[in-house]
Parts: structure tokens; C-alpha cells; sequence
């Protein structure tokens, strides 16, 4: 706890959160968060509404006095939508946190900036702990901000594609003088690239599918849990200067010059 990740005056020991859907059951679900160390869970409160297949008991699969419950608007397409499930699982949970998601693209899950702000400035001025997931956008991060986000949540690459992080650039612009924590959110697929968001300064991770659908899910939950940490790790420490020509690593002063073999001496 030395260096601990803060979200709306809660501190966290790890960076790395995790989502609960598509393991093959729930003794792996169990197994690979408790891996990974993650003290914040994500879980889709309409399809444990729906009681939707793999989500039928999940609120009673893991202990929450041992992790920040965090609900999601998953599936819904509208800001209107977003809010009545948002409020619908603080009345059915506790808890005033909601990672915040509108998606309306089935093809690519793209999140709406307009439907997502809309949404965010209702449900902060209702109390709730609104964990925003965009695209990566300054400008929409700002504003997100302003509304009283709690964080915001830039994807890395689309939801699930395991792509990694091929939005780097504009992440950047997201971080550079951001008031709030940034979560790098959805693409990623190896925990190098994890590393990479935390080494740029993003302030946590969230996944799902990297572990979920890896070969040894509870292994994979540990990688991650390993790559976060290397990553923040290497953020504090603060990487070397990049440099357009090379530099030697040994000092070339009081080196002994063999004479050449052609030259008479």
C-alpha cells in the first residue's frame, strides 16, 4: 500500500481489475481472480438479471467482502437505458459503484461519447461512482471529468479482440494532464501490453476475455498480475531518455588500443 490506486476516496493495493464473464465455470472464475490479487471485480448486472448462461448465480459465487463490487451496464444501447440498470443494481447490491457502458455498435462494441456523457452527468448527479468506458478521447475524458466521473476508461482496441494496446498515442492524450485515474480498458491480450499501458502512466487495467480465454486462465490471472506490477514499477522509476544515435555502456576513456597488425610499428 505504499503506492496505492485511489477511486473516489477508496484506496487499492493492485491495478488490475477483472471481469467475471466467459470462464468455463466458477471454480476457474474463483480460482483466477483470487490469482490475479485484484481487489476490484466487474460483473453484468443484465445478465445476471437475465440469468443469461455463465451468469445464473454469480452474485453468490465470490466473496464481496473480499472485492469492490463492480456492476456494469453491459448491453445497453441507449443512455437511458444505462441509467435504469445502473439503478437497478445499486437497489439490487449496495453499491452506488457502476462502470459505465453504452454500446449501440454490435459489430466493433464501440462506445457512444454522447449517449456515455449523457448517462454520466444523470447517474453522478444521483451519488453514484460512475467508472466511465470510452474511446480515447481528451476531449470526452474532460468533460467526463467535469460531470464528476470517478475515473475514465480508454479502450485499448476493441472489447475483446486481444489486439493490445493499438491506441497508445491517443491514450497519451487522455493521460497529459488528467484529474482523474486513467484505466486502460478492453483489447488487451498478454500481459506485456498490460505493462506497456502502466509504463505510459495509465493508472490500472481492466480485462476480461485475456484471461477468461486463455489456455490456463488462473495462470494468465497471475501473468497480468505480474505485468501491472512491472509496469507501475518501471512508470515510478522512470524510463532512460530515448536517443536517435547509439551510446556506448562502458566509458571509452583509459581504453588500451591493440596497434594494427598491418602498420609497422
Amino acid at each position: 500500500m505504499n503506492d496505492p490506486l485511489t477511486i473516489a476516496g477508496q484506496t487499492f493495493s493492485s491495478r488490475l481489475m477483472l471481469g467475471t464473464g466467459k470462464y468455463p465455470d466458477f471454480t476457474v472464475m474463483r480460482e483466477a481472480i483470487a490469482a490475479s490479487g485484484t481487489e476490484i471485480v466487474t460483473v453484468s448486472i443484465r445478465r445476471v438479471e437475465l440469468r443469461s448462461a455463465g451468469h445464473d448465480g454469480l452474485l453468490d459465487a465470490l466473496d464481496w467482502d473480499k472485492y469492490q463490487l463492480l456492476p456494469n451496464t453491459a448491453g445497453c444501447q441507449t443512455a437511458e437505458e444505462a441509467v435504469r440498470v445502473a439503478r437497478l443494481a445499486r437497489a439490487t447490491t449496495g453499491t452506488a459503484w457502476v462502470k459505465l457502458e453504452v454500446i449501440p455498435d454490435p459489430r466493433y462494441l464501440l462506445p457512444d461519447p454522447v449517449g456515455t456523457l449523457r448517462a454520466a452527468e444523470m447517474l453522478c448527479a444521483e451519488g453514484f461512482v460512475v467508472l466511465p468506458y470510452i474511446q480515447p478521447d481528451a476531449v470526452l475524458a474532460r468533460a467526463l471529468e467535469r460531470a464528476g466521473c470517478a475515473t475514465v476508461m480508454p479502450l485499448a482496441s476493441p472489447i475483446g479482440s486481444g489486439r493490445g494496446l493499438q491506441n497508445a498515442a491517443l491514450i497519451g492524450t487522455v493521460l497529459d494532464g488528467a484529474g482523474v485515474p486513467v484505466v486502460v480498458d478492453a483489447g488487451l491480450g498478454v500481459p506485456s501490453e498490460a505493462a506497456a499501458a502502466l509504463e505510459m502512466g495509465a493508472d490500472a487495467v481492466l480485462l476480461n476475455t485475456a484471461v477468461a480465454e486463455a489456455k490456463d486462465p488462473v495462470a494468465m490471472a497471475h501473468a497480468f498480475a505480474l505485468g501491472v506490477q512491472a509496469g507501475r514499477a518501471a512508470y515510478r522509476a522512470g524510463r532512460m531518455a530515448r536517443r536517435d544515435t547509439a551510446s556506448p555502456s562502458s566509458p571509452q576513456m583509459g581504453v588500451v588500443r591493440l596497434p594494427d597488425p598491418e602498420v609497422p610499428a
